[in-house]
């Protein structure tokens, strides 16, 4: 015997219910200001054709016609919801909201003769039901009609603008998702790159010094390590950026010795300050390549981190040759690993980053990067 199917629970969530309570205030307090402005004309009037009558009557008669259509308004709005009147218009929703229509004419007037029969007696007025049905006839039929294609119309509207938050929610998160794969995938292609180029550089020393090359393997596969748990985090704390760093810093120290120095100003307080994983490895290797390696005497790579009102500025900077001032464009700034910061950074911050690279005052090359400050969390 199949088990019993467990019964489903039709209890509203706290959001919900707070939805719907402040959604049935603004309704009451719409209709009834509606019903006391057409109080207000029928004092008016009343008084200025000479039969004036109470405002407490006119209020009480007003509020009468606006309250049943209240009552009879939701059902209304949940067709306008159900059967929309897409243009262009077709035949089939057209000829339900026109019977929905007749149906709410004639409940309205039926309800509305049952309150003002109730409404007469209280007045001590011996009334038979079908007078007041004819009076109600008479005088609200066109307004019945009108108030149902209004609430049809304003149903629509609230449609429509639901719906376009939708789109714009679905874009928004489209748009999210499609950034986030230009970023995974900028991420895939700067570590393929920093790979070979340090296997290159093992390579290089296989037949000099075996042992340098051997430590340069274990820096690597550290390195790789860290990347692998790192590499569905675009951003990390500076801290873990500095420590890839240090370790990518001992590969390129087994390869150059004394040739090169590395020179750091950070402030300790900055640790906690996120920054693009991976951001400061390319930039390094960058001014390595073209600041180091192609000149004979020493090098030194000089690292700066600081911050600027509502920016953290990163600064790399080596004393090589500098940018060639007769070409138009550096090809140091066209390489996979520069390019890729380049694009990463676009993708992550937009017009909130700046990447600048210039000749460094006083020879050499260096690269500015400024990004948003936003300390990590927890």
């Amino acid at each position: 015997m199949p088990d019993a199917q467990p019964s489903k629970s039709w209890s509203l969530s706290r959001d919900d219910a707070i939805g719907l309570a402040r959604g049935a205030a603004i309704a009451a307090t719409v209709w009834t200001l509606l019903a006391m402005l057409f109080a207000g004309q029928v004092y008016a009037s009343s008084a200025m054709w000479g039969r004036p009558v109470s405002w407490g009557r006119a209020l009480s008669y007003a509020l009468a016609d606006w309250y049943v259509f209240a009552l009879l308004a939701p059902p209304v709005a949940w067709l306008g919801r159900k059967v929309r009147l897409d243009w262009p218009l077709r035949a089939r929703p057209m000829l339900v909201h026109v019977s929905a229509c007749g149906a709410f004419m004639l409940a309205y007037l039926l309800l509305r003769a049952l309150v003002a029969l109730w409404q007469e007696r209280v007045d001590a007025r011996p009334v038979h039901y079908f007078d007041v049905f004819e009076v109600a006839l008479v005088k609200t039929l066109p307004q019945s009609l009108l108030v149902y294609w209004a609430v049809v119309a304003v149903q629509h509207v609230v449609a429509y603008q639901e719906r376009a938050r939708e789109r714009e929610r679905r874009a928004a998160e489209l748009e999210q998702r499609l950034t986030a794969a230009r970023l995974q995938a900028l991420q895939m292609q700067l570590n393929p790159h920093f790979l070979f180029n340090t296997l290159n550089a093992i390579s290089s020393l296989m037949h000099q010094d075996v042992d340098a090359a051997d430590r340069m393997l274990v820096r690597l596969s550290e390195l790789l390590r860290r990347a692998l748990d790192t590499r569905d985090r675009q951003e990390v704390r500076l801290g873990e950026e500095l420590a890839f760093l240090d370790r990518y810093l001992e590969i390129e120290q087994t390869r150059f010795g004394a040739r090169l120095t590395v020179e750091r100003t950070v402030d300790s307080d900055l640790m906690n300050v996120m920054v693009p994983n991976l951001l400061l490895q390319p930039l390094v290797e960058n001014a390595i390549k073209h600041g180091i390696e192609r000149q004979r005497r020493p090098g030194v790579i000089q690292l700066g981190v600081g911050r600027e009102g509502g920016q953290v500025v990163l600064t790399v900077r080596d004393n090589g040759p500098g940018l060639d001032p007769n070409r138009n464009a550096s090809p140091r700034g066209h390489g996979i690993g520069l390019g890729n910061t380049r694009r990463r950074l676009e993708q992550l911050y937009g017009p909130r980053q700046e990447l600048v690279m210039r000749n460094a005052e006083g020879g050499g090359t260096e690269v500015v990067v400024r990004l948003p400050w936003r300390l990590a969390e927890g």
